[in-house]
């Protein structure tokens, strides 16, 4: 089951959606975003959606003002370029994993089930995070672990997972799991398995790249004017999104000429926006979501 998405009303409201202007939502899912905007374009209007799991689109909304397509989102120029779309009104990205696919048993994407490591957002990809777990060497599953999950004792965990899988074959979460119990303190567990799944998770989808990606991608294809709105679920993510809006690049100072004039490309609309008491409370998946309004120069 697709939940509510979060950050509805704000996200939507960012776009500033003009009846007639074409717009892109790159995160499909249950269809949460699409669904709103389409009641906000006119008959003129049009959304081309993305999503590159095939689940998505049984979720498909009868509308032609729709366009949805079983693709990754970093090939979003490619199909716009296809359907003779130069330049869009507004593009809406809605990061992480859907509650659809966390509940999804054999999906592994939670620590909650012993279930396959899989954590392919594209079913039909070859590489799963069983693949990461046994076969990737110590450095890269070190630097995968201080990066993209941020955690401090990357060493160690890469120490029990190379010597577990000398003898045995790490199958199931619930393996990985076990392995790790010696670093789980009980008060703690949680929040330590969910940054070790996050870290699998990001490099079987190549999240950041992929978003980097779309960013550089929604800079080029957006018209001056045009709305650029983000969710973000952890820092990593944020930490992009908020860096390109600011600088036009992903590094932490803008690009500036000779006489130091900066070569922005976006202006940010509003606040840093978290979703309010009521809305964790409904749904407690949303408590650690950002959202960042932009509009191209």
């Amino acid at each position: 089951m697709y939940h509510n998405p979060v950050l509805l009303n704000e996200s939507v409201k960012g776009l500033k959606i003009i009846p007639d202007g074409t717009y892109v939502d790159v995160t499909y899912g249950g269809g949460g975003h699409s669904k709103v905007i389409l009641q906000k374009l006119g008959p003129k209007g049009r959304l081309i959606a993305f999503d590159q799991d095939r689940d998505a689109h049984k979720n498909k909304i009868d509308d032609n003002r729709l366009k949805l397509i079983e693709s990754n989102f970093k090939f979003l120029n490619n199909h716009l370029n296809y359907l003779q779309i130069s330049q869009v009104d507004g593009l809406i990205a809605d990061f992480g994993i859907s509650s659809y696919q966390i509940d999804t048993k054999t999906r592994g994407f939670s620590i909650r089930f012993d279930s396959k490591l899989d954590m392919r957002m594209d079913q039909l990809q070859k590489m799963d995070a069983k693949f990461i777990i046994n076969k990737y060497d110590r450095e890269k599953l070190e630097n995968i672990f201080q990066n993209y999950g941020e955690l401090r004792n990357y060493r160690r965990i890469v120490d029990l997972i190379v010597s577990e899988r000398k003898n045995n074959k790490i199958n199931t979460s619930g393996d990985l799991k076990r392995i790790l119990e010696p670093l789980s303190i009980s008060s703690e567990e949680n929040k330590f398995l969910a940054k070790v799944f996050q870290a699998i998770r990001i490099e079987v989808n190549d999240e950041i790249n992929i978003i980097k990606s779309l960013l550089v991608q929604s800079s080029k294809i957006l018209k001056k004017g045009g709305r650029l709105v983000c969710i973000s679920y952890h820092s990593l993510e944020d930490r992009l999104v908020k860096r390109f809006i600011q600088n036009g690049t992903f590094e932490s100072d803008a690009i500036s000429d000779i006489y130091g004039n900066k070569d922005l490309i976006f202006k940010k609309i509003g606040k840093l926006i978290s979703p309010d008491k009521e809305e964790v409370g409904s749904n407690n998946r949303s408590r650690s979501a950002r959202l960042r309004v932009a509009e191209k120069i």
